[in-house]
């Protein structure tokens, strides 16, 4: 009888088979459900430690059925416990690693992984976590959070007072330098980032391997796979260790698996002797998946190695692995490792502007009323209905300036007819900048553009904010407005491919060319697109100076980023034309045609640097003020802005050029030639907007940013988005705070004959231009200094008149320059003068 109760007392007791596959599953998913509540008890403690900290901070057993104990973590009093438990009394914030710890061991436990890795990785993870728990505790050591915790503070105190607080700092650097350069290898050249806890060498692991082997798995027979499983995950565990290490290194005997690199997957091939296939069969039977199951690839965690590492496994004897031609080697790590070249990358860490930055003026938006929509109806229908004229259907388009109303004719009516009565129907409507297109491209109707009385300012922000500009994929896209059906309108420059700006004083010109520019500035990285800014004015586009190591491109020896100075616009442009040959030059060797197609090939890697290539940026020159150029230096600007436009297309080089004086002798037949795309703002005459669009049309705007754009035979009249100067400041602001290139995008540079001349030690006779006397008589008897004289008096083209300027200023008859001022005559008398050349004739 007491056998008998001793044998159902025992067995009332429960019993584990470990060879049970749901008994490792299920330990594996109370330890991810154990690692998802601390991360949250450790989430939630970092917002409620202040609070729960001095309720919990001295523990007991009864602090757990307390029930006036109130806390905030969201787990409540054991989550607060737990969570200060982990952070105060153990690591700090590194304590966070624990839930890393026992995901990964829930993981393996379900997967049925060995846990040689794990031990390796749960190792590395304590020492990381003491690391950090010092590293931060020395930090942030006068915080009142404790970031170390118990363990940080107490080892940071004591090192310490042992070896004072440099020596802790050195000791931490020299830490912290020796991993890298253990981990990284010193090549800088073989840099290798894979997994960071896989670098870091210890004492041996047979330690780990015997608790695997005997008290946490019960041995067992394993089969012929299983076996070379190990040997395979014994052999990359060898890897790890350091080769100066004591542990025994236990050979693979050939007969167990031959491995082989596969070149074209850099992967590690291992096919099954005939002798373990054998066994393999004979213990799972003639099914082929059976085999496949228990050798999974999941449980194969190898790092792929280097032919060093396969050449010291073969020397060292532990396996035969054939090892492909090195040149082969060589190509495949160069495939690999190849990819397109990213220009943005010299400055990734660059953003584009936020449009935050602009303003919306939200309250000068207006909307035309319906009651104004039917007044002009009917006074349209009613003048021409005077003149006899009837019309079968009229519908308008509103745009933010203008109302675009079409009307069908009724049969048998001259559309001449209707074009004559431009100025009666203005008169009726009470209105100015009518303007009839009869008829309207592609349409069988005739337009009458009739001027909002109130009027909607487009701004920047909504155009650039828009659907159109934002998803724009053009090379150089421009946002320059709405057109009179209230549509964004955005064009690309690359296409145009040069842009000729006119009007008159004060109808949006300049606002027109801070448009483009900010377009450019939104949309493009600095490193895709360079501005050359040239301002007569020297007022209009000197806030875009502070861009110069981000967008703009000038001369080397230039001192101001934006050219002011007509002597430096030429010598800019000359410059210009000597970067457009050698473009082309590049084109020619790489075999393509145009800017695109050579960055795509240079991008792809297929054009080498050491033959010359590089990425070339689309270049925008930008002239604000053409009269005056044309006006002082005449063909020596024309000529070169000529042969640009001519052929700077195809290699990324696109003209924009303004002026307020749309005369015949300033805009020329050449200029027009090469110049498709027109943008005119309102002018005084039709011989004015017959300059700039070879038709009428722009007399008709009604101004403050009402535009024509002409393109080929089409011309589409938009409203220019508004962007004030504030709002252009801003942006630059933004931009120049950023870190820039370490030098500006220079021109090459080019050398003019003045600056030969200017380059002398010394003057000679000879070397005196033959009116020299005559300019130097007139310069000291008006007593004005300046170049602009000696060329409206002498008749003498500005390079000429400059040098006999320098000549006088060699000789010490004028002072040195002053900007824009006259120059200082140091001659007061013409009779002084004549003495003085005298004098010097006479040497």
């Amino acid at each position: 009888m007491a056998i008998k109760k001793q044998k159902t007392k025992s067995s009332l007791l429960p019993r584990f088979n470990w060879s049970d596959e749901r008994i490792p599953k299920i330990l594996g998913v109370i330890l991810i459900l154990s690692a998802i509540y601390l991360a949250i008890s450790f989430v939630s403690y970092l917002y409620t430690w202040k609070i729960d900290q001095d309720k919990v901070l001295k523990f007991s057993w009864g602090m757990l059925f307390q029930s006036d104990l109130s806390v905030q973590n969201w787990l409540g009093r054991l989550g607060a416990i737990i969570s200060n438990a982990f952070f105060y009394w153990g690591f700090g914030l590194p304590s966070l690693m624990f839930v890393v710890l026992l995901i990964r061991f829930g993981l393996d436990l379900i997967r049925r992984r060995s846990l040689i890795p794990f031990m390796v990785f749960a190792r590395n993870s304590f020492v990381i976590m003491a690391f950090f728990s010092l590293l931060l505790e020395f930090i942030f050591r006068r915080s009142d959070f404790t970031w170390g915790g118990a363990f940080g503070e107490s080892t940071c105190f004591w090192l310490t007072n042992f070896i004072g607080q440099i020596g802790l700092f050195f000791l931490l650097l020299f830490t912290m330098g020796g991993y890298i350069m253990w981990r990284f290898n010193p090549n800088l050249d073989n840099l290798t980032f894979s997994n960071p806890l896989a670098g870091i060498s210890f004492p041996s692991m047979d330690f780990f391997k015997g608790i695997e082997d005997g008290e946490i798995k019960p041995k067992k027979q394993k089969s012929a796979v299983e076996n070379l499983t190990d040997d395979i995950e014994e052999l990359f565990l060898q890897t790890l260790r350091p080769s100066g290490s004591n542990q025994q290194e236990r050979a693979i005997p050939p007969t167990h698996a031959n491995a082989k690199v596969d070149s074209d997957k850099h992967d590690l091939e291992f096919d099954l002797p005939a002798a373990s296939a054998t066994a393999a069969t004979t213990q799972f039977g003639q099914n082929k998946h059976d085999l496949e199951l228990d050798f999974d690839e999941e449980e194969m965690d190898f790092e792929l190695i280097g032919r060093d590492d396969i050449n010291t496994l073969s020397s060292n004897g532990l396996a035969t692995i054939p090892v492909a031609p090195e040149s082969q080697i060589e190509a495949i790590k160069i495939d690999d490792d190849i990819e397109p070249y990213d220009p943005t990358l010299d400055l990734s860490r660059y953003k584009m502007p936020h449009p935050g930055l602009l303003l919306e003026y939200d309250d000068q938006k207006a909307e035309v009323d319906r009651a104004e929509l039917e007044a002009n109806k009917d006074q349209i229908i009613a003048t021409l209905l005077n003149y006899k004229i009837e019309i079968t259907k009229i519908r308008a388009t509103i745009g933010p300036t203008v109302t675009l109303y079409e009307i069908v004719p009724a049969p048998g009516v001259k559309i001449s007819k209707i074009k004559n009565l431009e100025d009666d129907i203005a008169l009726s409507l009470s209105a100015l900048g009518i303007r009839i297109i009869a008829p309207i491209p592609g349409k069988g109707t005739i337009g009458i553009e009739v001027p909002n009385k109130n009027k909607q300012m487009v701004s920047l922000k909504e155009v650039l904010m828009s659907e159109k500009f934002t998803k724009s994929t053009m090379a150089l896209p421009i946002a320059l407005g709405k057109t009179i059906s209230n549509e964004v309108f955005v064009a690309d420059l690359a296409k145009m491919p040069h842009l000729l700006v006119a009007g008159a004083t004060g109808q949006g010109k300049s606002v027109g060319i801070n448009t483009i520019l900010m377009s450019l500035l939104y949309k493009k990285h600095p490193s895709q697109v360079k501005l050359v800014l040239i301002d007569p004015k020297k007022v209009e586009l000197f806030p875009y100076g502070s861009l110069d190591q981000h967008f703009l491109a000038f001369l080397p020896d230039q001192d101001e980023p934006i050219i002011t100075e007509t002597s430096k616009v030429i010598n800019t442009l000359n410059s210009l034309c000597i970067e457009m040959d050698d473009r082309y030059d590049l084109l020619k060797k790489a075999r393509v045609r145009n800017l695109k197609e050579y960055n795509e090939k240079f991008t792809d890697r297929k054009l080498s640097p050491k033959e010359g290539h590089k990425f070339l940026p689309y270049i925008v020159l930008v002239i604000d003020e053409f009269a005056d150029l044309i006006m002082t230096a005449g063909k020596e600007v024309e000529l070169p802005i000529a042969r640009l436009a001519q052929l700077a297309r195809a290699i990324g080089i696109h003209l924009i050029i303004a002026t307020q004086r749309p005369s015949v002798n300033i805009i020329t037949g050449t200029i027009k030639a090469n110049f498709p795309a027109r943008l005119a703002f309102k002018v005084t005459s039709k011989i004015d907007s017959r300059t700039i669009l070879d038709g009428g049309g722009a007399d008709q705007l009604i101004g403050a940013g009402d535009m024509l754009l002409s393109i080929g035979s089409a011309a589409v009249r938009l409203q220019c988005a508004f962007v004030d100067t504030p709002e252009v400041e801003e942006v630059i602001k933004f931009i120049s705070d950023q870190q820039g290139f370490p030098e500006p995008f220079y021109l090459p540079e080019y050398k003019s004959d003045d600056d030969n001349n200017a380059g002398k030690s010394e003057l000679k006779l000879s070397d005196m231009d033959e009116h020299f006397d005559e300019a130097a008589r007139l310069i000291v008897s008006s007593q004005h200094g300046s170049t602009s004289q000696i060329q409206r008096k002498m008749q003498l083209g500005y390079n000429r008149a400059g040098r006999i300027m320098d000549q006088m200023e060699h000789l010490g008859i004028v002072g040195p320059a002053q900007g824009s001022k006259p120059r200082e005559v140091l001659f007061y008398s013409l009779d002084e003068l004549n003495n003085f050349l005298t004098a010097l004739r006479n040497k």
